[in-house]
C-alpha cells in the first residue's frame, strides 16, 4: 500500500537539504526559496527504497509564519521524519510541528539529528538524550533517532534503512473508499492546461472518470493522472498524484479545494467536532472565539461555539460546532487544527464527529450523543447519525461521510439495521434513511396531531393528506410524512377513508341542537332541486349566522351530502348529479353547448346557469371555447 512520509522540525534545521542527500531532489522549487535558503511552499519528492518501494516525500516549511503551509503538507502523510539540527536541539518549531503531528493523528516516525558534522560527539550524545527525555509521553517515544549529516553523508545509509523497515512495516489507515484529494498546488503546464497536485487520502481516481472540485461546485474529467511524476491509469489513496483536468482554468481552483467525484461530499456550514485543548496552549479556548482553522489543505477563519461551557482549558476534550463563513466539506473522522490570532500559534485540535451538523441550542438533549459519536463505530454509529438527523433523515451517500464507512460494509448495515426494523429507507429514489427511534417519536406526534385536530374540529370526520403534510408535516421531507402514515395505517393507529384521516375512535358526534340543524339544511337543499338557495337567504330565512353552520356545510360536504359551486350557492349532490346527467345526454348527440342550450337544457335563470356551468368547467366536465363548450375527453 502506498505510503507518504514528510518532515517536519524548526527553520534551518536542515529538512531540504536532508531529503535531496536522499533522493536527489531539491523540493525548494521556488526561486524566492533558493535565494532566501528557506522553505516557504510546499515540497514533493520521491525515495526509490526497493525496485518495488516508492516512499512519497513532503518537505514542508519550518519558518513559524509558515506553518500553515506545513499542516497543509502534514494534513497528507503517514510518518513523519522529526528532523532536528544537533547544532540546536529543540527548538519552538520543533514542538510546534509535533504537535500538530500528533493532534492529525500520525501515529509513527522516525528522527533525524542533522548537521552532525558541525558539533562534537560528546555534544551529540546530549542532543540525543535531550530529544530522547522530549519524546517520552508522544507518538514518537521510543522511535530511532538517527545522527547524519547530508553535507558529509554520514549515516544516511543507517537513515535510509531505517525508513525502509517502517516503509514496509507501517500499516497506513486508509479509512473508506470515498475518494479524496485535496488540492495543495493548481498550476498551468504548456501544452496539457491546467494541473493541480495533491496527497490522495482515500479512494481510487482513474483516468477519464469524471470529478467535482468541492465546494466551488465546477466539474471537470480527468485528462491525465501522474503519480509521482510517472504517467498512470490510477491514482490510489497514499500517492502523491498530479491531476491534469479537462476545461478548467488556474483562477478556477485554489488551495484547499477537494477532488472528488461528483455528489459524495457535501459541504457544511457547521462541524461538530471533539475538540482538544493543547495542555502547552497559554490560553483557554473561549466560547464563540474566532480562530485559524485548518483541514486538509485549506485554512479558513472560524468560530468555536462550546455546547456545554464557556471555555476549554488547556489538556481538556469536549465537543464543540466550529461554524464556518462559507460551507466546508468534511468526513467523520477527519482531524483538524486550530491555530489563535494573537499570538498565532498552535493552541489545539479535533476531530470531526458530525460534518453534517446543525446549529444547536446549548445544553441541548442532543449533547449526550454529540459527546459519545467519537468513541462508536459500525451500527452504533450509524443509527447514532440517523437519529441526530431527525425529521430530515439521511441518503446513503450522506451516511457515508457521516460514519466513513467503506460503501459495500455501508449497505451490507443498512440491509441489516432494516431486516432488524431499526433503520428504514422511506425514499428509494434517493435512498434515504430514517431511523426507528425518529419514526417512532414522529408516530406519536402524529396520533396527537390527529387526536388534537379531532378535538379542535369535532364535527369533521377527518383531515386529508395534503392538510396534514401542511400543517404536521411542514418541514418534513413528504415522502417520510407519506412512509409515516402507510405504516399508522397499516397497524390501524390511523384509518384512511379515501383521502381522510383519523383515529380509529372518532365519530362525528352532533349535539341535539346540531342533529336539528343538520336535517333542516339537509331537507332544505335537497327539496331545492336545481335551485337552492343562496348561502344569504338560507341564513336570513332560519335566523342563523354564517358561525353557525360553516362546520356543518364542511360535514355535509365530506358526507358527499353538498357540493359547493360557488361561494354563494350549495347544491344537494342528488340535484348536480341530474344537471351532470343531463349535460352527458346532450352531448350524446351534440358537439356543443352555447348557454341557451344549458338553460334549455335545465330551466335554469342565468342567475343559477354561470356559477353551475363554470362549476363545471372546475370539475373539468367541460371545456370552454369563446362562448361555446365541449364535453372534455377523458
Amino acid at each position: 500500500m502506498p505510503v507518504i512520509m514528510g518532515t517536519a522540525g524548526h527553520i534551518d534545521h536542515g529538512k531540504t537539504s536532508l531529503i535531496k542527500a536522499l533522493t536527489g531532489i531539491n523540493c525548494d522549487r521556488l526561486a524566492e526559496e533558493q535565494k532566501r535558503g528557506i522553505t516557504i511552499e510546499l515540497g514533493f519528492a520521491y525515495l526509490d527504497l526497493t525496485p518495488d518501494i516508492r516512499l512519497g516525500v513532503i518537505d514542508v516549511p519550518g519558518h513559524e509564519r509558515f506553518v500553515k503551509n506545513m499542516v497543509a503538507g502534514a494534513a497528507g502523510i503517514d510518518f513523519v521524519l522529526l528532523v532536528i539540527a544537533a547544532d540546536e536541539g529543540i527548538m519552538p518549531q520543533t514542538r510546534e510541528h509535533l504537535e500538530i503531528c500528533s493532534l492529525l493523528g500520525i501515529r509513527a516516525g522516525l528522527v533525524a539529528l542533522t548537521k552532525t558534522d558541525m558539533v562534537e560527539e560528546e555534544w551529540l550524545e546530549l542532543v540525543r538524550e535531550e530529544v530522547g527525555a522530549y519524546l517520552q509521553g508522544t507518538f514518537l517515544e521510543g522511535a530511532p533517532i538517527m545522527p547524519v549529516s547530508a553535507h558529509s553523508g554520514a549515516g544516511l545509509p543507517e537513515l535510509r534503512a531505517a525508513i525502509l523497515e517502517l516503509a514496509t512495516t507501517f500499516s497506513p489507515d486508509r479509512r473508506s473508499d470515498l475518494f479524496r484529494l485535496p488540492v495543495d498546488r493548481v498550476f498551468t503546464m504548456k501544452g496539457h492546461g491546467t494541473v493541480i497536485t495533491g496527497t490522495s487520502i482515500s479512494g481510487v481516481l482513474r483516468l477519464g472518470e469524471e470529478i467535482e472540485i468541492v465546494p466551488s461546485g465546477h466539474r471537470s474529467k480527468v485528462r491525465g493522472l501522474q503519480v509521482h511524476g510517472v504517467t498512470t491509469d490510477t491514482a490510489r489513496a497514499g500517492e502523491r498524484t498530479a491531476v491534469n483536468l479537462y476545461g478548467l482554468e488556474v483562477a478556477d481552483l485554489e488551495r484547499g479545494e477537494v477532488l472528488a467525484h461528483p455528489q459524495t461530499l457535501f459541504p457544511s456550514l457547521v462541524w461538530d467536532v471533539e475538540m482538544t485543548c493543547l495542555s502547552s496552549s497559554p490560553n483557554p479556548l473561549k466560547h464563540r472565539t474566532e480562530v485559524h482553522f485548518h483541514h486538509g489543505s485549506r485554512e479558513v477563519l472560524a468560530r468555536l461555539f462550546f455546547l456545554d461551557r464557556d471555555k476549554l482549558e488547556p489538556g481538556e476534550t469536549a465537543v464543540c460546532q466550529v461554524r464556518f463563513p462559507t460551507p466546508l466539506p468534511g468526513v467523520f473522522g477527519d482531524r483538524c487544527i486550530v491555530r489563535s490570532f494573537s499570538p498565532l500559534q498552535t493552541v489545539a485540535g479535533g476531530r470531526i464527529v458530525n460534518p453534517l451538523g446543525r446549529k444547536v441550542k446549548r445544553h441541548s438533549r442532543e449533547l449526550e450523543t454529540l459527546n459519545s459519536l467519537g468513541a462508536m463505530g459500525g451500527e452504533e454509529l450509524l443509527l447514532a447519525q440517523l437519529r441526530l438527523a431527525g425529521r430530515t433523515g439521511l441518503t446513503v451517500a450522506e451516511l457515508r461521510i457521516m460514519t466513513d464507512m467503506e460503501s459495500k460494509l455501508l449497505d451490507k448495515t443498512l440491509q441489516l439495521l432494516g431486516g432488524r426494523q431499526l433503520a428504514f429507507q422511506f425514499d428509494r429514489e434517493d435512498k434515504r434513511y430514517v431511523g426507528a427511534d425518529v419514526l417512532e417519536t414522529l408516530g406519536a406526534e402524529c396520533l396527537a396531531y390527529l387526536g388534537e385536530y379531532h378535538r379542535r374540529e369535532p364535527m369533521r370526520q377527518g383531515l386529508s393528506r395534503a392538510e396534514l403534510l401542511s400543517g404536521f408535516g411542514r418541514g418534513m421531507h413528504p415522502k417520510l410524512v407519506h412512509f409515516l402514515v402507510e405504516r399508522l395505517v397499516k397497524s390501524g393507529q390511523v384509518v384512511l377513508e379515501g383521502d381522510t384521516l383519523r383515529l380509529p375512535g372518532h365519530v362525528v358526534s352532533l349535539a341535539s341542537d346540531q342533529s336539528g340543524l343538520r336535517a333542516l339544511m339537509e331537507l332544505a337543499y335537497v327539496q331545492a332541486g336545481l335551485m337552492p338557495p343562496t348561502t344569504k337567504a338560507f341564513l336570513e330565512e332560519n335566523g342563523l349566522a354564517a358561525k353557525d353552520v360553516a362546520q356543518m356545510y364542511r360535514l355535509l360536504m365530506e358526507e358527499g351530502v353538498l357540493i359547493k359551486v360557488s361561494e354563494e350557492f350549495y347544491y344537494a349532490k342528488t340535484a348536480m348529479d341530474d344537471i351532470i346527467a343531463r349535460v352527458r345526454g346532450f352531448f350524446g348527440s351534440n358537439q356543443e353547448m352555447g348557454p341557451q342550450d344549458f338553460r334549455d337544457l335545465t330551466e335554469l335563470t342565468r342567475k343559477f346557469a354561470i356559477p353551475v356551468l363554470e362549476y363545471l368547467d372546475k370539475e373539468k366536465l367541460t371545456m370552454r371555447i369563446g362562448d361555446k363548450r365541449q364535453l372534455r375527453k377523458r
